[in-house]
């Protein structure tokens, strides 16, 4: 298989920015006007934007997994964010498949700069998928500013904001790095996970003054005063980080890298913060003053929602190629983590072999020729696994969406995300034909999907969450 050819310079070079916990909202260039997101807005006006992009499980570490090795956080036995203390051994088996390990095969010098979170142990570190160079953190999170930091073989105490380092670090990877080889560079930082605050005062200068809505207003019971303080300390966040992704991209220009370097912005998972008065993302708890609260059920405490709704599924992506891209594009097609693997072995040339198996497809003719015939059908899943129990599996086809709880019967979703893109009206008992044969059509097309994993034995994870 011959490697994908930018016209005139051969392969890219290529620049991965991970966020944590930034919904697709959170992003001037979605519509969202109290999103301060300059930066980013420059690099979409630049590339491609894509309004349908999404993770598999909205939450750190099954979504990431996916992401790396384009396979199920289910296949792979990370059903839930990872607690060390919980299962010091739980991560990802290395010798699954994962595309920094194809791309350094490839030629490339690769790194990783910021959170990993699909391991603590040596046996997972992530020089053992393919980076060559380490430097952040193991763990699911640190603190917003002087964090433990290891680079080499040392974990210290780094000073300064958390956002600053990462962005420091990724700068002077790429102007120390050897210019003979192609670089792929990740970077992930932790922001706008919570906790939000401290930002730098010019940060926050950007939201002190902004005059904030309920993102889901026709909620009852919520508190308003909570949520609109957490929204401005989110939007905070997502300042800081803009403004040190700006600093990476303007190190690409002064080094005379950007028209060579594929970059893609994304995030790892949606967020909801108000969004039906919800906080967090599929593990999501409620943003309820005391007497609204739901009844808990048996697996569910009151102040849970397990969830697999839009606003936690959905991800920003940008993607500038220069050469490759139209500057200015948006893609409407169902695009997801699971792609990545299958579209980097292209740029690189690895035919994937029957030792490959993945979940996605390469993104390549979809960004260099437009779509053609795309699939219109996604599906996700959460085993939620800490602080309730849930089994959350969804199939979504065109417009209409179905989700299930395979733990707790009796918890059923159908929305018409077309008639209603906010999620508010739940359908399954609706008494419209179309609503009973979409409700039909999905939860048979979700059977067959279940199966057709189930029957397919995969290599997974030393441990399996439960």
């Amino acid at each position: 298989m011959r490697p994908v050819v930018k016209s005139g310079t051969g392969q890219p070079n290529i620049l991965f920015i991970l966020t944590d916990d930034q919904g697709a909202w959170a992003l001037n260039a979605s519509g969202y006007a109290s999103a301060r997101t300059p930066n980013l807005n420059r690099l979409a006006a630049q590339g491609a934007r894509f309004l349908n992009a999404y993770t598999p499980t909205p939450v750190c570490s099954p979504s990431r997994a996916s992401l790396l090795t384009s396979r199920y956080g289910s296949e792979l036995g990370i059903l839930d964010w990872i607690r060390p203390e919980a299962g010091p051994e739980l991560g990802v088996n290395p010798t699954i498949p994962a595309w920094p390990r194809i791309l350094l095969n490839a030629g490339y010098r690769t790194g990783l700069i910021g959170k990993w979170h699909l391991g603590n142990t040596d046996t997972h570190h992530p020089r053992r998928f393919g980076y060559e160079h380490f430097s952040g953190f193991r763990t699911g999170g640190v603190e917003t500013r002087d964090p433990m930091w290891e680079s080499g073989d040392e974990i210290r105490r780094r000073n300064g904001f958390t956002v600053d380092i990462t962005a420091d670090e990724a700068i002077r990877w790429l102007e120390e790095g050897d210019r003979s080889r192609r670089f792929a560079l990740s970077v992930h930082f932790r922001e706008p996970h919570s906790a939000y605050l401290p930002v730098r005062e010019e940060d926050w200068a950007m939201v002190k003054d902004l005059q904030l809505e309920l993102p889901s207003p026709s909620v009852p019971g919520q508190d308003t005063e909570r949520t609109l303080r957490l929204l401005r300390e989110y939007l905070a966040s997502v300042v800081a980080l803009d403004r040190c992704v700006g600093r990476i991209l303007e190190s690409l220009d002064r080094l005379g890298l950007a028209d060579q370097t594929l970059v893609i912005f994304t995030s790892d998972h949606g967020y909801n913060l108000g969004h039906h008065g919800l906080l967090y993302k599929g593990n999501a708890q409620w943003l309820l003053k005391a007497g609204h609260l739901p009844a808990a059920i048996t697996n569910i405490p009151s102040i849970q929602r397990p969830n697999l709704f839009e606003t936690s599924l959905k991800v920003p992506l940008i993607v500038r190629w220069p050469g490759a891209v139209k500057p200015g594009s948006i893609f409407t097609e169902v695009v997801s983590h699971l792609d990545w693997l299958p579209t980097f072995a292209e740029i690189a040339g690895e035919r994937l072999s029957g030792k490959h198996t993945v979940r996605g497809r390469s993104l390549i003719s979809l960004l260099q020729r437009g779509a053609g015939r795309w699939p219109d059908e996604f599906y996700a899943e959460y085993s939620m696994r800490i602080g309730a129990r849930a089994d959350l599996r969804m199939i979504r086809r065109g417009d209409w969406k179905w989700v299930s709880d395979l733990l707790n019967p009796g918890r059923q979703e159908l929305y018409n995300l077309a008639d209603d893109p906010d999620e508010t009206r739940n359908l399954v008992n609706h008494p419209s034909p179309a609503a009973r044969r979409a409700a039909g059509r999905l939860e048979r097309e979700l059977h067959r999907k279940l199966a057709a994993l189930n029957a397919q034995k995969l290599p997974g994870s030393d441990r399996t969450q439960e």
